[in-house]
């Protein structure tokens, strides 16, 4: 009987981490995953995996803690997914941000350099690393603008990452990967914002969720948002971490751009989310300059055609069937 292989994920507890994390265990793997010790260890998007994967409490701001994870499950791929994730909280957290998503890497590509240097290793990064490019487009070969400090530390995490492998020729890559959403994203990204607000104020709520200021997310039914003519590249979480699986299956490392191609705004997202309860969007939506950022990034759109080339991989998932199971994974959320 073949050896089960063996998936160390960083960042478990999030999104990605979630979605890889059920992913690997259909592909028969064994999972320990890295999350961050609270007093509650259920987690939403890991209730229903605990009892099958194991789980690390640390951060990447301790080294000893990565380099002992590493050396104790002996992983055959490394999945770096842990990071200060909210580009707008890098405004408020630089320091913070700079440690934990760009010095992070290092620690994790040194721990896996000490314990299992023949590991493979994925680093997540983002495509804030093009911030204020201004292509319409955006591939592999696209300089790298960050213009908030998470796109200037996702930018240091790729670099690193590309250094240790052509250093010490570890299998060691990256995903540039556009902006992706499902129901399992945080409620302080603007598309949980507007999905959450929809069904709240679709089945009147009287006390909702708080937003990432500590007020509630709907005030007498209206949802304050930031920028709305900001536009993205959205595409479905759970289809991007079969792309990250796909770059370490291959012989050779290789960084990728995984996203849609495509281009909505905020607004656009706003208009198909109400039409999911049959209102109006501009009923109930502001926005309101505590909410914006400093900088915003360019509407680019990403390039996936490397990936699909060399990994068979493309998006399945229209942003309007998105939108569409967001919203309704929220009104079956609170309705419970």
């Amino acid at each position: 009987m073949a050896k089960r292989k063996v998936a160390f994920i960083t960042g478990i507890a999030g999104q990605d981490g979630s979605y890889l994390a059920d992913f690997l265990l259909e592909k028969g793997y064994k999972v320990a995953g890295l999350m961050r010790r609270t007093s509650n260890i259920r987690r939403t998007n890991i209730t229903h995996l605990l009892g099958k994967i194991s789980i690390e409490f640390g951060d990447l701001l301790d080294y000893h803690t990565l380099e002992s994870a590493i050396k104790k499950h002996q992983p055959d791929e490394v999945y770096n997914l842990a990071a200060q994730s909210v580009p707008a909280d890098s405004w408020t957290h630089p320091i913070y941000t700079g440690e934990v998503t760009a010095l992070g890497v290092t620690r994790m590509l040194e721990a896996v350099r000490s314990g299992k240097p023949d590991a493979k290793f994925y680093q997540g990064s983002s495509r804030e690393v093009f911030g204020g490019a201004r292509h319409q487009v955006c591939n592999e070969e696209t300089p790298y603008l960050a213009n908030n400090p998470y796109g200037v530390a996702k930018v240091y995490g790729h670099l690193i990452t590309r250094t240790y492998r052509e250093s010490y020729g570890m299998f060691a890559c990256g995903g540039i990967l556009f902006n992706h959403e499902s129901p399992r994203r945080g409620l302080h990204f603007v598309t949980r914002k507007i999905t959450m607000g929809v069904a709240c104020i679709k089945l009147g709520i009287a006390n909702p969720p708080l937003n990432e200021a500590g007020e509630p997310l709907v005030i007498d039914g209206k949802l304050l948002l930031g920028n709305l003519e900001a536009k993205r590249d959205w595409g479905y979480a759970k289809e991007y971490v079969e792309a990250m699986w796909l770059m370490l299956q291959r012989k050779e490392p290789e960084d990728y751009v995984i996203a849609t191609n495509s281009l909505n705004s905020v607004k656009d997202f706003c208009k198909s989310a109400f039409e999911q309860v049959g209102l109006n969007w501009k009923d109930h939506v502001r926005s309101h300059v505590q909410f914006t950022r400093p900088t915003e990034i360019t509407a680019s759109r990403g390039d996936y055609s490397k990936a699909k080339k060399e990994l068979g991989w493309e998006p399945k998932t229209g942003f309007q069937d998105l939108v569409k199971l967001m919203v309704e994974a929220d009104l079956e959320r609170l309705s419970r």
